[in-house]
C-alpha cells in the first residue's frame, strides 16, 4: 500500500509565495511519477506540474516560470515552490504519486491541500 500526504496550503495575498510538500510512503516502485494537481470549484482536477523518478519535470502552460517543482528521492518528499501567485491559482492541490509497472500504472492521492490567493 501506499500512502501520500500533503502539506503547506494557507492563504496568501496575489504576488506571494507558498511552499507545498507532499511525503509518500510504503510500496514505492523505482519508475514513478509524482505530480502536483488541483481542483477549483466547478471544475475539473488539472495537472499543475510533475517530475520522474529521474527528476524530469513537466508544467502547464498556466504555472510556467511561477511554479518548480522538485523532488528528493532518499526522503520519497517532493515539492512544489508557488511564486508570483494569483487568485485563479486557488484550488486544493492534491499530490499524486504514479506507480509505473510493465503493463499499467496505478495511482495514489492525497486527501489534498487548499491554497487561496485573495486579490
Amino acid at each position: 500500500q501506499v500512502q501520500v500526504v500533503e502539506s503547506g496550503g494557507g492563504l496568501v495575498q496575489a504576488g506571494g509565495s507558498l511552499r507545498l510538500s507532499c511525503a509518500a510512503s510504503g510500496s514505492i516502485f523505482r519508475l514513478n511519477i509524482m505530480g502536483w494537481y488541483r481542483q477549483a470549484p466547478g471544475k475539473q482536477r488539472e495537472l499543475v506540474a510533475d517530475i520522474t523518478n529521474g527528476g524530469t519535470t513537466n508544467y502547464a502552460d498556466s504555472v510556467k516560470g511561477r511554479f518548480t517543482i522538485s523532488r528528493d528521492n532518499a526522503k520519497n518528499m517532493m515539492y512544489l515552490q508557488m511564486n508570483s501567485l494569483k487568485p485563479e491559482d486557488t484550488a486544493v492541490y492534491y499530490c499524486n504519486l504514479r506507480n509505473l509497472g510493465l503493463h499499467q500504472y496505478y495511482d495514489y492521492w492525497g486527501q489534498g491541500t487548499q491554497v487561496t490567493v485573495s486579490s
